[in-house]
């Protein structure tokens, strides 16, 4: 029987059901008219008929015959539309599981055993707004056969385990499915067969969940992380998951990775991500035939559509029995064009949605209740079709997205960055030539890029920081300075400065003098008074209408702006641009982590930094524009875009101190997680497999995880909590990791566990869950060691609790366990008793690594010396008495308000012991001038003699 056999068969059976039930109907849910025609079709009988149907690009995911759950198509389309069915010659019921017949392999010669395809990839290439990177790359078909597990421990006291096995591969579908359950069995055989359509250059890691079925939830027993990387081209292994070597439990499954003849499909990628191609779904609902009912009031009848893994997920719709207009508004679903899409329609309010299997063997065991399922991948591209039910029309149309990303894929700087420096080098060559009394003119290539660093430390930072910016203008070094790095309290500093255009042209003392006035004011009533709180109400509801997700560290954000500004506060960072735009100050780089709710910053961070020009994070190489941020993505593109956030609102989230969880507590009390990751992190172990397969340097290794028990669980909800994070839409949303991501720029900044589980990275992520960096990393190095912007010189100015030494002792260690150049022959901490005013580091190192000038911010000479060089009278004594090492003391971190001799002593002080190492500055900006030119010098060619 052929297909056009079997569909007339179909369509038959269906009007003698009709027939029978249509007293049912009326009180009921809708069915479609006579005569339409099924265009279903099980899913692993579409990829049996894989090479009839190649021109459809996709298929849908797929198990055996007799288990599988069927996927729904289409069963009545308008006569004029044309719609591919699967090809007419096509003998459905001949077609089975177990017939490799059916599937059509073409190994492609320019494809290696890795599956990586003959197109080149630029390492490293730079990715503008304008000049996205894209590339052709094949898709595989990847087959699992789930064989049999061994020697399963027991269920519980009475039975065996009742068990079955899910699988799970995001990066092909959204969709997890599962074998049958092999009830109260310790060896159970399921030999079952799963098929996933995957990118070639996607890194695909195969989750295969061991679950005991349990009347109230069922238990996972082990999780087995498969890189299907190891799986050769073209090549079926059989594999054996060794899960407790002890009790000899054994997981045994087959894997065939086999090319496909379709078209190439379009990627974007740096290297570590990727971005895939999206298409769009329309859906409206036609309801001219809806019958009028003899009632008082109209009946409401909700729709809900449903495409798992797509941007909007889920979208519901209201239909009244007496409507205005017959054709609703159409409903749109974003999707990965190549990841087995499909959409799931249910009707609560009616008893079902009438479908049909063009599979004969399983159309007698099919249910009539549930939702009507549609894979994406059978509709046409550019054209409508109508699926009739007797009381409403469907329909449908699909339609190719733009290519072009709004994320910029590239580690490269930006252009506008690019810009800025060339415009800067000017200015600083110019400032250089004066400070250090240079006799000629610095070329551009002979200009070092010199920096400020920051530390988080509250207003104590705040105040300290404003200080020592003027003192460094006052010994005209701050025209030298390119950039300048901050977090937590020091981003106040930095976004008020920038509110004017010319701040660093101008005598800072006004700018000392202005913060003075709003850290000495007590503004603790005025922050609370009920005209405020009246606006604090307004401004988050404005917030929340514009759709952004409404956290405390907005709240906290207003509070920051009524402290330090006299009213409302409209300045956005992009303003911040105009500050930057002859290169009349330095850039300023604001520094934030990327975490994860329930998981400590140990084991998953990521640097995440702000710029007037973009926001990005580092280990991705991905950045969108600044006004973009807060807005809503999906596969690199900007789906929704949402007011730019004004400035209090960021300072709210660079600063949030709500953010620490216990577990971070505890760390930075005693820098230790061992007892409390025995009870917070899950048990994962490196296994082997059988056969032993040959490795590559882009595979993970394979792994067992062993969720933790409830107890643990409990534990993990109470220490992992975070009181208040910000959470932020993720503009990696949908993106997915690069095969050899662990190869390239990525590992440069991969320093936590999650980093090896991609599946679990940004990308898969909805929302980015931003906190305060000096919890986790009290300095703003990391922007500052990225390779593209080649920083020589970095003024360290410290304003931390406790050890005045140690920030500079933890970033050696991280940069030197990265492999990032930076100082290692760094002060011990046994210099933190004692500190000296000012350290020089790195001179004596490799010309590759920065020189850092530390300042602690120490009470030394300041105490017998009010000037470099000036005794202190008698009665000038009391002045310098100071305690900044005193955590509970005036400084106190938690401290907001300062009396006026406070904060005049931290002033005074802060500034004296940038005056009182002048020379020291000056001999860190000669050094790197003198490498410059040496650099420059080694580039030339050497004459022969």
């Amino acid at each position: 029987m052929d297909t056009s056999e079997a569909v007339a068969a179909q369509s038959a059976t269906r009007q003698q059901e009709e027939s029978g039930n249509e007293g049912a109907e009326e009180e009921g849910g809708p069915e479609p008219e006579d005569g339409t025609a099924s265009l279903d079709a099980c899913s692993q009988e579409l990829f049996q008929a894989r090479k009839k149907v190649a021109s459809r690009g996709s298929w849908c995911l797929g198990k055996d015959k007799q288990q599988m759950r069927c996927l729904e198509s289409l069963p009545a389309v308008e006569p004029s539309t044309p719609v591919p069915l699967i090809a007419p010659d096509l003998n459905v019921a001949e077609t089975t599981m177990e017939s490799p017949a059916g599937f059509h392999k073409d190994l492609n010669s320019k494809t290696d055993p890795l599956g990586n395809v003959g197109t080149k990839w630029m390492k490293q290439r730079a990715v503008q707004w304008d000049a996205d990177y894209k590339e052709p790359s094949l898709c595989y078909l990847l087959t699992v056969r789930i064989i049999r597990m061994r020697n399963l421990p027991q269920g519980d006291f009475l039975s065996q385990s009742d068990c079955y096995v899910s699988l799970w591969l995001p990066t092909a579908s959204a969709e997890k499915v599962r074998t049958k359950t092999i009830k109260n069995c310790r060896d159970p055989v399921w030999n079952e067969t799963f098929y996933f359509r995957i990118q070639s250059q996607v890194k695909n890691v195969l989750e295969l969940t061991i679950f005991d079925e349990d009347i109230v939830q069922d238990d996972g027993h082990f999780i087995v992380l498969f890189d299907i990387a190891k799986i050769p081209l073209g090549e079926t292994i059989f594999m054996t998951f060794q899960l407790n070597p002890q009790r000899r439990e054994e997981l045994e499954a087959e894997f065939t990775l086999e090319n496909l003849l379709d078209l190439p499909e379009t990627i974007i990628t740096n290297g570590v991500v990727v971005s895939r191609e999206i298409s769009c779904l329309e859906v409206q609902v036609d309801r001219r035939r809806w019958k009028k009912k003899k009632k008082t009031h109209s009946t409401k009848h909700d729709f809900t559509f449903t495409v798992k893994g797509s941007f909007e997920e889920t979208r519901s719709l209201s239909l009244c029995c007496e409507p205005s207009f017959h054709l609703t508004d159409p409903i749109l679903f974003h999707y990965a064009k190549h990841s087995q899409p499909q959409l799931d329609i249910t009707v609560p309010k009616m008893k079902t949605l009438s479908s049909f299997c063009a599979c004969m063997s399983c159309r007698a065991g099919r249910s009539r209740n549930g939702p009507l399922t549609v894979p994406l991948n059978l509709l046409p591209f550019d054209q409508e079709v109508i699926d009739k039910h007797r009381k409403f029309d469907l329909h449908f149309k699909t339609k190719q997205c733009r290519e072009d990303l709004d994320v910029r894929l590239g580690f490269e700087l930006c252009v506008e960055e690019q810009h800025f420096l060339h415009k800067r080098k000017k200015v600083v060559a110019a400032a250089l030539k004066k400070v250090l009394q240079l006799e000629e003119d610095l070329q551009d290539d002979e200009v070092p890029v010199v920096a400020v660093m920051t530390t988080g430390g509250g207003t104590r930072a705040l105040t300290a920081m404003y200080a020592h910016l003027l003192s460094i203008q006052k010994l005209n070094v701050l025209d030298c300075i390119s950039y300048i790095t901050g977090l937590s309290g020091t981003t106040w500093t930095m976004s008020n400065l920038y509110e004017d255009p010319d701040w660093s042209q101008k005598d800072m003392e006004a700018s000392v003098s202005d913060a003075r006035k709003h850290v000495i004011k007590n503004k603790f009533l005025a922050c609370f008074s009920v005209d405020r709180l009246k606006y604090y109400v307004k401004e988050l509801h404005q917030r929340k209408q514009e759709g952004h997700k409404i956290c405390f560290t907005d709240l906290w954000g207003l509070i920051i702006e009524a402290m330090l500004h006299d009213g409302e506060d409209q300045h956005k960072l992009t303003d911040q641009q105009q500050a930057l735009s002859h290169g009349q100050n330095p850039l300023p780089i604001y520094l934030v982590l990327n975490v994860k709710d329930k998981i400590s910053n140990r084991d998953f961070r990521e640097w995440m930094e702000f710029t007037p020009y973009e926001v990005g994070l580092l280990k991705y190489g991905a950045f969108i524009r600044a006004e973009n941020f807060g807005s809503e993505f999906f596969m690199g593109r900007l789906m929704k875009k949402l007011p730019e956030s004004r400035i209090c609102f960021l300072e709210g989230i660079w600063s949030s101190v709500f953010s620490l969880n216990l577990m971070d507590a505890w760390y930075i009390s005693f820098e230790s997680e061992e007892f409390w990751h025995k009870w917070t992190q899950d048990r994962i172990i490196d296994i082997e497999e059988e056969p032993v397969l040959p490795t590559r340097p882009s595979e993970l290794t394979t792994r067992v995880v062993s969720p933790p028990d409830s107890l643990s669980t409990v534990f993990r909800d109470v220490l992992m909590l975070r009181p208040a994070v910000s959470e932020i839409h993720n503009f990696l949303k949908g993106c997915q990791m690069h095969n050899n991501y662990l190869e390239n720029e990525f590992s440069r900044w991969k320093d936590c566990e999650l980093d090896c589980h991609p599946n679990q990275l940004t990308g898969a992520a909805d929302h980015l869950t931003l906190v305060d960096t000096a919890f986790a990393f009290e300095t703003s190095y990391p922007p500052l060691m990225r390779p593209e912007r080649k920083v020589d010189l970095i003024l360290h100015f410290n304003y931390s609790s406790g050890s005045q030494i140690a920030p500079l002792i933890k970033a050696s260690k991280y940069f030197s366990e990265q492999g990032i150049p930076f100082p290692k022959i760094v002060p011990g901490e046994e210099e933190a008793k004692s500190p000296k005013e000012c350290y020089i580091v790195g001179d004596k190192e490799g010309p590759e690594t920065p020189v850092v000038l530390l300042f602690p911010l120490v009470n030394d000479t300041f105490r017998n010396y009010k000037a470099p060089g000036v005794k202190r009278s008698p009665s000038e004594m009391a002045e310098g008495e100071i305690d900044v090492a005193d955590i509970n003391g005036s400084y106190n971190i938690n401290n907001l308000r300062y009396s006026e001799e406070d904060f005049d002593k931290l002033a005074k002080l802060s500034y004296y012991n940038v005056q009182n190492n002048k020379d020291l500055i000056l001999q860190a900006l000669r050094i790197a001038v003198e490498r410059k030119k040496q650099h420059k010098n080694s580039l030339k060619p050497h004459t022969p003699l």
